[in-house]
């Protein structure tokens, strides 16, 4: 079912198939990219480091294919006149053209347009700098929403002089200097700066695009009261820019981390949504158990008020850190035992700590056993926390030491 002006957590494949057909107005599509990246982004007080994972196993193949699935159900919902976005990189953009191509037809498709950022950091000694995005534009059918007057680009003052005959624009005239206020269609190379880290909309997100070339796609592909999807939806950046344009939205992400970003971007714009209604947002333990490790740790660092560690390889057995200083460890397994525990010791010896955190589904007998060995021999305070425990609401609210 198709609730609209909500969010939900979950692959955009099966939150589609409850989608009924042509429904949408307008999608723009910002999957992870083909880069194999790992990425890591602090967020404002720096007590809440969350990990966004880039990562295919299989080769190209594999994720053109995985992608394909989920432009057909892009292709299904989106209506006979609506447009569909999608933003790529050169990992694997010649890939998704053939596979775009292939669902939408090649008659269908519009424009290749070239997101250049030139500011970008990074300048390569023995090559030329990446310094651009490609996004595609396919339409469903030969009528689809432009609207040029709604995107133009003013022209310069001194090139007014070129236009002082009488213009007809969209059923009006134009003369002389009302020319230049009306500007010129965009071409297909878009120059937009990226997102700074001290950037007045930047929320840290390490893939954040900024507002205005959203803008620019909702303004020409979309009316007032036309319903967006973002099924790769991220921090929020097109359900945002929806929301001031006066669109309907849907925003769809993966990552229940990136879904409570959404929310907490969609609050501070006025909207009345919570965590609780993410649609999708997992609230079981058997959903806790099909989470990405990174997620679950995210999950579980939240709901302790404590932080993902910073580093994600070589952490030596530390995932993440409570407020009051305490280590934590995070274990997605069940009837975890003693030499996990053994192994933590170890960590908060390296630490330079005596008290500490593990979370686990269960925890067998072994482990119980060390955690009271370990306290009165060695004096380590090792704390054993179920995640059934934390669902209860049995969390840590340490005063800050």
């Amino acid at each position: 079912m198709l609730r609209e002006n909500v969010i939900y957590c979950g692959d955009c494949k099966s939150v589609l198939a409850g989608f009924p057909e042509k429904s949408v107005d307008l999608i723009y599509a910002d999957p992870p990219f083909f880069s194999n990246r790992h990425y890591e982004v602090v967020w404002g007080d720096g007590y809440e480091l969350r990990a966004f994972e880039d990562r295919w196993k299989g080769g190209i193949e594999n994720y053109t294919a995985w992608m394909e699935d989920r432009i057909r159900e892009c292709h299904r919902v989106l209506k006979e006149t609506g447009s569909f976005y999608l933003h790529c990189d050169f990992h694997a953009n010649a890939h998704l053209r053939i596979s775009l191509d292939r669902v939408f037809g090649r008659g269908n498709f519009r424009n290749e347009i070239i997101w250049f950022y030139p500011d970008s950091p990074g300048r390569p000694r023995k090559d030329f700098s990446r310094k651009h995005d490609t996004i595609f534009k396919y339409t469903k059918s030969d009528e689809w929403t432009f609207n040029d007057l709604d995107v133009r680009i003013p022209i310069l003052k001194k090139s007014v002089e070129r236009y002082k005959s009488v213009r007809v624009l969209g059923g009006k005239e134009y003369l002389g200097g009302a020319s230049a206020k009306i500007g010129k269609i965009p071409e297909d190379v878009w120059r937009f700066p990226v997102i700074k880290r001290n950037a007045k909309e930047s929320l840290g997100y390490p893939t954040q695009k900024p507002e205005a070339l959203l803008e620019r796609i909702l303004k020409a592909s979309s009316n007032e009261g036309d319903l967006v999807l973002d099924p790769f939806c991220g921090c929020g950046t097109s359900i945002a820019v929806a929301h001031r344009l006066s669109r309907r939205w849907v925003g769809i992400d993966v990552s229940p981390t990136a879904c409570k970003v959404m929310v907490k971007r969609m609050r501070s714009l006025g909207v009345s949504v919570g965590e609780s209604e993410i649609i999708g947002l997992p609230r079981t333990v058997e959903e806790l158990k099909t989470m990405k490790p990174f997620e679950f740790q995210n999950w579980v660092c939240e709901q302790l008020n404590g932080r993902v560690s910073s580093k994600k390889s070589g952490d030596f057995g530390i995932d993440g850190w409570l407020i009051d200083g305490r280590p934590l460890q995070v274990k997605q397994s069940e009837n975890v035992g003693r030499n996990v525990v053994d192994n933590f010791e170890t960590a908060l010896r390296r630490a330079g700590r005596n008290r500490g955190v593990v979370v686990a589904f269960s925890f067998g007998k072994g482990a119980n056993e060390e955690t009271a060995r370990a306290r009165l021999q060695d004096g380590l305070e090792i704390e054993l926390k179920t995640v059934e425990e934390i669902l209860r609401g049995e969390n840590y609210s340490p005063e800050v030491a």
